[in-house]
Protein backbone atom coordinates (compact mmCIF):
# COMPACT_ATOMS: atom_id res chain seq x y z
CA UNK A 1 0.00 0.00 0.00
CA UNK A 2 1.46 3.39 -1.05
CA UNK A 3 1.81 5.57 1.86
CA UNK A 4 0.70 9.12 2.22
CA UNK A 5 3.66 12.35 2.34
CA UNK A 6 1.67 13.90 4.92
CA UNK A 7 -1.69 13.87 6.95
CA UNK A 8 -4.13 16.40 7.75
CA UNK A 9 -6.55 16.63 10.23
CA UNK A 10 -9.90 19.43 9.99
CA UNK A 11 -11.50 19.37 6.92
CA UNK A 12 -13.16 22.43 7.12
CA UNK A 13 -12.63 25.23 4.07
CA UNK A 14 -8.75 26.04 4.93
CA UNK A 15 -8.29 22.12 5.35
CA UNK A 16 -10.00 20.52 2.11
CA UNK A 17 -8.14 23.83 0.23
CA UNK A 18 -4.76 23.43 1.37
CA UNK A 19 -5.29 19.25 0.65
CA UNK A 20 -6.00 20.05 -2.72
CA UNK A 21 -3.37 22.49 -3.28
CA UNK A 22 -0.73 19.77 -1.84
CA UNK A 23 -2.32 16.72 -3.79
CA UNK A 24 -1.98 18.78 -7.08
CA UNK A 25 1.64 19.45 -6.47
CA UNK A 26 2.47 15.90 -6.31
CA UNK A 27 1.94 14.69 -2.43
CA UNK A 28 -0.19 12.10 -1.55
CA UNK A 29 -2.40 13.25 1.25
CA UNK A 30 -4.58 11.02 4.53
CA UNK A 31 -7.30 13.41 5.83
CA UNK A 32 -9.34 12.58 9.12
CA UNK A 33 -12.29 14.74 9.93
CA UNK A 34 -13.91 13.83 13.31
CA UNK A 35 -17.26 13.91 11.52
CA UNK A 36 -17.38 10.98 9.50
CA UNK A 37 -19.54 12.12 6.54
CA UNK A 38 -16.96 14.91 5.87
CA UNK A 39 -14.32 12.64 5.15
CA UNK A 40 -16.73 10.51 2.73
CA UNK A 41 -18.47 13.38 0.84
CA UNK A 42 -14.67 14.90 0.90
CA UNK A 43 -13.11 11.93 -0.89
CA UNK A 44 -16.24 10.45 -2.91
CA UNK A 45 -16.80 14.48 -4.69
CA UNK A 46 -14.12 16.82 -4.78
CA UNK A 47 -11.29 14.42 -4.23
CA UNK A 48 -12.42 11.29 -6.16
CA UNK A 49 -9.80 9.92 -8.68
CA UNK A 50 -7.02 11.89 -6.80
CA UNK A 51 -4.20 10.94 -4.50
CA UNK A 52 -6.24 11.64 -1.22
CA UNK A 53 -6.69 8.71 1.50
CA UNK A 54 -9.40 9.15 3.56
CA UNK A 55 -9.38 7.63 7.22
CA UNK A 56 -12.28 7.33 9.72
CA UNK A 57 -9.81 7.18 12.94
CA UNK A 58 -6.73 8.73 14.18
CA UNK A 59 -5.29 5.27 14.63
CA UNK A 60 -6.16 4.61 10.75
CA UNK A 61 -4.60 8.09 9.79
CA UNK A 62 -1.49 7.19 11.60
CA UNK A 63 -1.22 3.52 9.41
CA UNK A 64 -1.50 5.58 6.56
CA UNK A 65 1.43 7.98 7.12
CA UNK A 66 5.11 7.46 5.74
CA UNK A 67 7.88 7.93 8.14
CA UNK A 68 8.69 10.26 10.10
CA UNK A 69 4.89 11.14 9.97
CA UNK A 70 3.42 14.63 9.27
CA UNK A 71 0.20 15.79 10.43
CA UNK A 72 -1.34 18.99 10.12
CA UNK A 73 -4.20 20.31 12.15
CA UNK A 74 -6.64 22.35 11.19
CA UNK A 75 -8.53 22.66 13.58
CA UNK A 76 -10.11 25.80 15.49
CA UNK A 77 -7.46 27.57 17.96
CA UNK A 78 -7.41 26.83 21.64
CA UNK A 79 -8.96 23.82 23.63
CA UNK A 80 -9.41 21.50 20.79
CA UNK A 81 -5.52 21.52 19.46
CA UNK A 82 -4.71 20.83 23.11
CA UNK A 83 -6.82 17.88 23.19
CA UNK A 84 -6.07 16.51 19.33
CA UNK A 85 -2.75 16.57 20.34
CA UNK A 86 -3.67 14.26 23.47
CA UNK A 87 -5.68 12.32 20.67
CA UNK A 88 -3.26 11.35 17.94
CA UNK A 89 0.24 11.07 20.50
CA UNK A 90 -0.52 7.60 21.47
CA UNK A 91 -0.31 6.90 17.55
CA UNK A 92 2.86 8.53 16.93
CA UNK A 93 6.04 7.43 17.84
CA UNK A 94 9.54 9.14 17.80
CA UNK A 95 10.53 12.09 15.27
CA UNK A 96 7.10 12.58 14.10
CA UNK A 97 5.82 15.78 13.22
CA UNK A 98 2.44 17.49 14.64
CA UNK A 99 2.13 20.55 12.67
CA UNK A 100 -0.56 23.10 14.01
CA UNK A 101 -1.74 25.62 11.07
CA UNK A 102 -4.12 27.55 13.01
CA UNK A 103 -4.33 31.01 14.32
CA UNK A 104 -2.99 30.01 17.64
CA UNK A 105 -1.90 32.25 19.72
CA UNK A 106 2.27 32.09 20.18
CA UNK A 107 2.28 31.33 23.57
CA UNK A 108 -0.17 28.36 23.19
CA UNK A 109 2.76 27.42 20.32
CA UNK A 110 5.89 27.92 23.01
CA UNK A 111 4.22 25.73 25.11
CA UNK A 112 2.88 23.15 22.68
CA UNK A 113 6.49 22.78 21.28
CA UNK A 114 8.03 22.15 24.79
CA UNK A 115 5.72 19.32 25.72
CA UNK A 116 5.51 17.74 22.38
CA UNK A 117 9.48 17.71 22.20
CA UNK A 118 8.93 16.38 25.64
CA UNK A 119 7.71 13.33 24.15
CA UNK A 120 10.07 12.72 21.61
CA UNK A 121 8.07 14.13 18.99
CA UNK A 122 8.47 17.28 16.91
CA UNK A 123 6.17 20.52 16.22
CA UNK A 124 5.58 23.25 14.06
CA UNK A 125 3.29 26.01 14.30
CA UNK A 126 2.79 27.50 11.03
CA UNK A 127 0.91 30.92 10.28
CA UNK A 128 -1.25 30.13 7.17
CA UNK A 129 -2.62 33.23 5.19
CA UNK A 130 -4.50 34.33 1.90
CA UNK A 131 -7.93 32.63 2.91
CA UNK A 132 -9.54 30.30 1.14
CA UNK A 133 -8.17 31.22 -2.35
CA UNK A 134 -4.44 31.01 -0.80
CA UNK A 135 -5.01 28.00 0.32
CA UNK A 136 -6.03 26.41 -2.94
CA UNK A 137 -3.74 28.08 -4.88
CA UNK A 138 -1.10 29.17 -2.94
CA UNK A 139 -0.89 30.81 0.64
CA UNK A 140 1.83 32.66 2.43
CA UNK A 141 2.95 30.30 5.31
CA UNK A 142 5.36 31.05 8.47
CA UNK A 143 6.37 27.95 10.29
CA UNK A 144 7.97 27.72 13.60
CA UNK A 145 8.85 25.30 16.02
CA UNK A 146 11.30 22.16 16.47
CA UNK A 147 14.22 23.41 14.09
CA UNK A 148 14.61 19.53 13.03
CA UNK A 149 11.34 19.37 11.61
CA UNK A 150 12.27 22.42 8.85
CA UNK A 151 13.97 19.64 6.38
CA UNK A 152 10.78 17.80 6.41
CA UNK A 153 7.92 19.69 5.91
CA UNK A 154 9.85 21.87 3.83
CA UNK A 155 9.25 20.40 0.20
CA UNK A 156 5.73 20.37 0.76
CA UNK A 157 5.44 23.80 2.47
CA UNK A 158 7.48 25.59 -0.50
CA UNK A 159 5.66 23.51 -2.73
CA UNK A 160 2.40 24.42 -1.91
CA UNK A 161 2.96 28.17 -1.04
CA UNK A 162 2.67 31.07 -3.20
CA UNK A 163 5.87 32.28 -5.20
CA UNK A 164 6.94 36.09 -6.23
CA UNK A 165 7.82 36.97 -9.60
CA UNK A 166 11.33 35.73 -9.73
CA UNK A 167 10.16 31.98 -8.25
CA UNK A 168 10.75 32.98 -4.82
CA UNK A 169 8.70 30.40 -2.02
CA UNK A 170 6.66 32.51 0.02
CA UNK A 171 7.56 30.61 2.96
CA UNK A 172 11.10 30.11 4.86
CA UNK A 173 12.21 29.09 8.37
CA UNK A 174 10.99 31.43 11.05
CA UNK A 175 12.51 30.54 14.01
CA UNK A 176 11.99 28.96 17.58
CA UNK A 177 9.11 27.48 18.86
CA UNK A 178 6.37 30.45 18.45
CA UNK A 179 7.70 32.66 16.22
CA UNK A 180 5.79 31.69 12.98
CA UNK A 181 2.58 32.26 15.14
CA UNK A 182 3.53 35.29 16.52
CA UNK A 183 5.12 36.78 12.88
CA UNK A 184 1.59 35.75 11.69
CA UNK A 185 -0.02 37.17 14.23
CA UNK A 186 1.62 40.46 13.58
CA UNK A 187 0.77 40.02 9.91
CA UNK A 188 -3.14 39.83 11.13
CA UNK A 189 -2.26 42.78 12.99
CA UNK A 190 -0.81 45.09 9.96
CA UNK A 191 -3.87 43.54 8.13
CA UNK A 192 -5.89 45.18 10.29
CA UNK A 193 -4.53 48.38 10.25
CA UNK A 194 -4.45 48.50 6.59
CA UNK A 195 -8.07 47.63 6.41
CA UNK A 196 -9.25 50.83 8.80
CA UNK A 197 -6.67 53.07 6.49
CA UNK A 198 -8.46 52.36 3.77
CA UNK A 199 -11.81 52.46 5.23
CA UNK A 200 -10.82 56.21 6.57
CA UNK A 201 -9.70 56.76 2.86
CA UNK A 202 -13.34 55.73 1.76
CA UNK A 203 -15.14 57.73 4.54
CA UNK A 204 -13.02 60.86 3.53
CA UNK A 205 -14.30 60.41 -0.09
CA UNK A 206 -17.97 58.95 0.63
CA UNK A 207 -18.56 62.32 3.65
CA UNK A 208 -16.06 64.74 3.18
CA UNK A 209 -16.17 64.85 -0.69
CA UNK A 210 -19.96 63.39 -1.50
CA UNK A 211 -18.09 60.93 -4.20
CA UNK A 212 -20.41 58.19 -4.93
CA UNK A 213 -19.26 54.50 -4.84
CA UNK A 214 -19.02 54.12 -8.67
CA UNK A 215 -16.30 57.59 -8.41
CA UNK A 216 -14.18 55.52 -5.37
CA UNK A 217 -13.68 52.39 -7.91
CA UNK A 218 -12.16 54.48 -10.20
CA UNK A 219 -10.10 55.83 -7.83
CA UNK A 220 -8.69 52.56 -5.91
CA UNK A 221 -8.29 51.35 -9.46
CA UNK A 222 -6.61 54.12 -9.76
CA UNK A 223 -4.13 54.36 -6.69
CA UNK A 224 -3.77 50.33 -7.48
CA UNK A 225 -1.83 51.36 -10.32
CA UNK A 226 0.80 53.37 -7.74
CA UNK A 227 2.98 52.31 -4.54
CA UNK A 228 -0.42 51.43 -3.24
CA UNK A 229 -0.78 48.59 -5.66
CA UNK A 230 -2.16 45.62 -3.24
CA UNK A 231 -4.34 42.68 -2.85
CA UNK A 232 -6.97 44.92 -0.02
CA UNK A 233 -6.21 47.89 -2.72
CA UNK A 234 -7.48 46.09 -5.39
CA UNK A 235 -10.54 43.84 -3.61
CA UNK A 236 -11.89 47.30 -2.05
CA UNK A 237 -11.85 48.65 -6.17
CA UNK A 238 -13.89 45.69 -6.81
CA UNK A 239 -16.53 45.97 -3.75
CA UNK A 240 -17.07 49.49 -4.57
CA UNK A 241 -17.61 48.39 -8.49
CA UNK A 242 -19.90 45.74 -7.49
CA UNK A 243 -23.79 46.25 -7.80
CA UNK A 244 -26.31 43.33 -7.07
CA UNK A 245 -29.30 41.91 -9.71
CA UNK A 246 -31.02 45.16 -9.10
CA UNK A 247 -28.56 47.09 -10.02
CA UNK A 248 -27.44 48.68 -6.26
CA UNK A 249 -23.94 49.14 -4.91
CA UNK A 250 -23.83 46.05 -2.41
CA UNK A 251 -21.52 47.80 -0.02
CA UNK A 252 -23.96 50.69 0.70
CA UNK A 253 -26.42 47.86 1.91
CA UNK A 254 -23.85 46.36 4.57
CA UNK A 255 -24.35 46.83 8.40
CA UNK A 256 -21.44 49.26 9.74
CA UNK A 257 -20.42 46.87 11.97
CA UNK A 258 -17.23 45.01 12.17
CA UNK A 259 -16.14 41.65 13.51
CA UNK A 260 -12.90 40.45 14.47
CA UNK A 261 -11.76 36.72 15.49
CA UNK A 262 -8.88 38.64 17.82
CA UNK A 263 -5.58 38.15 16.34
CA UNK A 264 -5.21 42.08 15.94
CA UNK A 265 -6.25 42.10 20.04
CA UNK A 266 -3.61 39.81 20.31
CA UNK A 267 -1.15 42.35 18.84
CA UNK A 268 -2.31 45.25 20.35
CA UNK A 269 -1.89 42.90 24.06
CA UNK A 270 1.84 41.59 22.80
CA UNK A 271 2.65 45.42 22.50
CA UNK A 272 1.56 46.56 25.33
CA UNK A 273 3.45 43.76 26.81
CA UNK A 274 6.65 44.79 24.70
CA UNK A 275 6.26 48.68 25.81
CA UNK A 276 6.14 49.27 22.00
CA UNK A 277 3.85 51.87 20.89
CA UNK A 278 2.23 50.20 18.07
CA UNK A 279 -1.02 52.80 18.07
CA UNK A 280 -2.45 52.55 14.41
CA UNK A 281 -2.58 49.00 14.97
CA UNK A 282 -4.35 49.65 18.41
CA UNK A 283 -6.73 52.14 17.37
CA UNK A 284 -7.80 49.69 14.17
CA UNK A 285 -8.73 47.23 17.05
CA UNK A 286 -10.69 49.76 18.65
CA UNK A 287 -12.58 50.99 15.80
CA UNK A 288 -13.91 47.47 15.34
CA UNK A 289 -14.84 47.67 18.79
CA UNK A 290 -16.75 51.17 18.38
CA UNK A 291 -18.23 49.92 15.56
CA UNK A 292 -19.80 47.32 17.34
CA UNK A 293 -21.89 49.81 19.55
CA UNK A 294 -24.39 50.67 16.40
CA UNK A 295 -27.07 51.27 18.51
CA UNK A 296 -25.34 53.69 20.68
CA UNK A 297 -23.81 55.21 17.98
CA UNK A 298 -27.33 55.92 16.45
CA UNK A 299 -28.35 57.47 19.95
CA UNK A 300 -25.37 60.32 20.25
CA UNK A 301 -25.76 60.98 16.48
CA UNK A 302 -28.84 62.61 17.54
CA UNK A 303 -27.79 64.09 20.67
CA UNK A 304 -24.59 65.50 19.14
CA UNK A 305 -25.89 66.54 15.47
CA UNK A 306 -22.98 67.67 12.85
CA UNK A 307 -22.56 68.37 9.27
CA UNK A 308 -20.28 67.93 7.29
CA UNK A 309 -19.63 71.36 5.52
CA UNK A 310 -19.39 70.72 1.59
CA UNK A 311 -15.72 70.60 0.08
CA UNK A 312 -14.96 73.42 -1.71
CA UNK A 313 -11.36 73.06 -2.71
CA UNK A 314 -9.54 71.13 -5.71
CA UNK A 315 -11.16 67.52 -5.45
CA UNK A 316 -8.29 65.96 -7.74
CA UNK A 317 -5.88 67.72 -5.80
CA UNK A 318 -7.53 66.54 -2.23
CA UNK A 319 -8.12 62.62 -3.61
CA UNK A 320 -4.23 62.29 -4.26
CA UNK A 321 -3.57 63.81 -0.96
CA UNK A 322 -5.41 60.99 0.73
CA UNK A 323 -3.60 59.00 -1.46
CA UNK A 324 -0.35 59.94 -0.13
CA UNK A 325 -1.72 60.31 3.59
CA UNK A 326 -2.68 56.85 3.17
CA UNK A 327 1.09 55.47 2.01
CA UNK A 328 2.14 57.37 5.00
CA UNK A 329 0.16 55.85 7.62
CA UNK A 330 0.62 52.68 5.87
CA UNK A 331 4.47 53.23 6.39
CA UNK A 332 4.37 53.65 9.83
CA UNK A 333 1.81 50.63 10.79
CA UNK A 334 4.26 48.57 9.59
CA UNK A 335 7.57 50.31 11.00
CA UNK A 336 5.13 49.78 13.96
CA UNK A 337 4.53 46.24 13.44
CA UNK A 338 8.36 45.40 12.36
CA UNK A 339 9.25 46.82 15.97
CA UNK A 340 7.13 44.83 17.94
CA UNK A 341 9.00 41.68 15.75
CA UNK A 342 12.47 42.60 16.69
CA UNK A 343 11.64 43.67 20.21
CA UNK A 344 9.91 40.36 20.48
CA UNK A 345 12.58 38.83 19.11
CA UNK A 346 14.80 39.60 21.71
CA UNK A 347 12.61 38.73 24.58
CA UNK A 348 11.89 34.97 23.27
CA UNK A 349 15.35 34.81 21.78
CA UNK A 350 14.37 34.37 18.23
CA UNK A 351 16.71 35.19 15.20
CA UNK A 352 14.28 36.42 12.67
CA UNK A 353 14.87 37.14 9.10
CA UNK A 354 12.99 40.86 9.17
CA UNK A 355 13.97 40.46 5.17
CA UNK A 356 12.88 37.03 4.74
CA UNK A 357 9.51 38.03 6.22
CA UNK A 358 9.15 40.86 3.99
CA UNK A 359 9.16 38.51 1.34
CA UNK A 360 7.01 35.63 2.72
CA UNK A 361 4.31 38.06 2.85
CA UNK A 362 4.73 39.23 -0.68
CA UNK A 363 2.26 36.63 -1.93
CA UNK A 364 -0.87 34.82 -1.60
CA UNK A 365 -1.28 36.83 2.13
CA UNK A 366 -3.94 39.28 2.68
CA UNK A 367 -1.39 41.90 3.13
CA UNK A 368 0.09 41.02 -0.09
CA UNK A 369 1.37 44.40 -2.33
CA UNK A 370 4.78 46.11 -3.90
CA UNK A 371 5.11 47.98 -0.91
CA UNK A 372 6.82 44.28 0.98
CA UNK A 373 9.31 44.28 -1.77
CA UNK A 374 10.94 48.31 -0.24
CA UNK A 375 10.98 46.80 3.09
CA UNK A 376 12.64 43.74 2.19
CA UNK A 377 15.52 46.02 0.64
CA UNK A 378 15.88 48.18 3.24
CA UNK A 379 16.16 44.86 5.76
CA UNK A 380 18.75 43.47 2.88
CA UNK A 381 20.73 46.53 2.88
CA UNK A 382 20.76 46.71 6.86
CA UNK A 383 19.20 43.71 8.91
CA UNK A 384 20.11 45.77 12.35
CA UNK A 385 17.51 48.48 11.06
CA UNK A 386 16.39 49.81 13.74
CA UNK A 387 13.15 51.15 12.70
CA UNK A 388 11.75 51.47 8.71
CA UNK A 389 11.77 55.33 9.18
CA UNK A 390 15.49 55.63 9.50
CA UNK A 391 16.00 53.67 5.98
CA UNK A 392 17.10 56.24 3.30
CA UNK A 393 13.63 55.61 1.12
CA UNK A 394 11.43 55.46 3.54
CA UNK A 395 12.65 58.64 5.15
CA UNK A 396 12.71 60.80 1.88
CA UNK A 397 9.43 58.87 0.94
CA UNK A 398 7.99 60.01 4.45
CA UNK A 399 9.73 63.62 3.91
CA UNK A 400 7.34 63.92 0.35
CA UNK A 401 4.27 63.10 2.42
CA UNK A 402 3.78 64.53 5.62
CA UNK A 403 2.43 67.87 3.69
CA UNK A 404 -0.33 66.07 2.16
CA UNK A 405 -0.70 64.25 5.26
CA UNK A 406 -0.84 67.11 7.58
CA UNK A 407 -4.01 68.47 5.16
CA UNK A 408 -5.57 65.29 5.39
CA UNK A 409 -6.15 64.77 9.01
CA UNK A 410 -6.74 68.72 9.52
CA UNK A 411 -9.47 68.33 7.58
CA UNK A 412 -11.04 65.51 8.73
CA UNK A 413 -10.66 67.13 12.40
CA UNK A 414 -12.50 69.92 11.80
CA UNK A 415 -15.09 68.28 9.46
CA UNK A 416 -15.59 66.00 12.37
CA UNK A 417 -14.66 62.38 10.11
CA UNK A 418 -13.08 60.11 12.57
CA UNK A 419 -9.79 59.17 10.81
CA UNK A 420 -8.31 57.40 14.30
CA UNK A 421 -5.90 55.16 12.31
CA UNK A 422 -4.42 58.68 10.21
CA UNK A 423 -4.26 60.64 12.68
CA UNK A 424 -2.70 58.14 15.65
CA UNK A 425 -0.54 57.58 12.51
CA UNK A 426 0.83 61.26 12.20
CA UNK A 427 0.90 61.22 16.19
CA UNK A 428 3.36 58.42 16.03
CA UNK A 429 5.24 60.24 13.44
CA UNK A 430 5.58 63.73 15.01
CA UNK A 431 6.32 61.77 18.94
CA UNK A 432 9.12 59.73 17.21
CA UNK A 433 10.42 62.74 15.51
CA UNK A 434 10.87 64.89 18.79
CA UNK A 435 13.97 65.21 20.23
CA UNK A 436 12.23 66.03 23.68
CA UNK A 437 9.09 65.18 24.34
CA UNK A 438 6.89 66.16 27.37
CA UNK A 439 7.93 62.88 29.73
CA UNK A 440 9.94 64.92 32.07
CA UNK A 441 7.00 66.46 33.47
CA UNK A 442 5.35 62.86 33.42
CA UNK A 443 8.32 62.16 35.56
CA UNK A 444 8.22 64.60 38.18
CA UNK A 445 4.51 63.90 38.34
CA UNK A 446 5.11 60.05 39.21
CA UNK A 447 8.07 61.53 41.92
CA UNK A 448 5.46 63.98 43.35
CA UNK A 449 3.08 61.43 44.37
CA UNK A 450 4.81 57.62 44.48
CA UNK A 451 8.80 59.06 45.13
CA UNK A 452 9.27 57.19 41.72
CA UNK A 453 12.37 58.78 41.01
CA UNK A 454 13.78 60.14 37.73
CA UNK A 455 16.38 60.93 36.02
CA UNK A 456 18.60 64.19 35.07
CA UNK A 457 19.76 65.05 31.84
CA UNK A 458 22.80 66.71 33.55
CA UNK A 459 23.78 63.65 34.81
CA UNK A 460 24.72 60.26 33.31
CA UNK A 461 22.02 57.55 32.31
CA UNK A 462 21.34 55.01 35.03
CA UNK A 463 21.52 57.57 37.99
CA UNK A 464 18.05 57.81 39.64
CA UNK A 465 16.85 61.35 41.97
CA UNK A 466 14.16 61.78 44.15
CA UNK A 467 12.65 64.64 45.41
CA UNK A 468 10.98 66.08 48.65
CA UNK A 469 8.43 68.30 46.46
CA UNK A 470 6.31 69.04 49.58
CA UNK A 471 9.13 69.34 52.09
CA UNK A 472 6.91 66.80 54.64
CA UNK A 473 7.87 63.84 52.10
CA UNK A 474 10.86 62.32 53.20
CA UNK A 475 14.00 61.25 51.79
CA UNK A 476 12.70 57.41 50.68
CA UNK A 477 12.03 56.41 46.97
CA UNK A 478 10.23 53.96 45.41
CA UNK A 479 12.80 50.96 43.25
CA UNK A 480 12.71 52.07 40.26
CA UNK A 481 10.86 50.50 37.27
CA UNK A 482 9.21 50.73 34.00
CA UNK A 483 5.72 52.58 33.69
Amino acid sequence: MNKANIGLVGLAVMGENLVMNMESKGFTVAVYNRTSDKVKNFVEGRAAGKNIIGTYSLEELAANLEKPRKIMMMVKAGQAVDDLIEQLLPHLEEGDILIDGGNSHFPDTIRRTAYVESKGLLYVGCGVSGGEEGALNGPSMMPGGSVEAWPHVKPIFQAICAKVEDGQACCDWVGENGAGHFVKMVHNGIEYGDMQLICEAYQLMKDGLGMSPEEMHEVFAAWNETELDSYLIEITRDILGYKDENGETTVNYILDTAGQKGTGKWTAISALDEGVPLTLIGEAVFARCLSAMKSQRVTASKVFTKEIPAFEGDKAAFIEAIRKALYASKIISYAQGYTLMRTAAETNGWNLNYGGIALMWRGGCIIRSVFLGKIKEAYDKNPELENLLLDDYFAETIKSLVPAWREVVAYAVKAGIPMPAFSSALSYFDGYTTETLPANLLQAQRDYFGAHTYERIDQPRGKFFHTNWTGHGGNTSAGQYNA
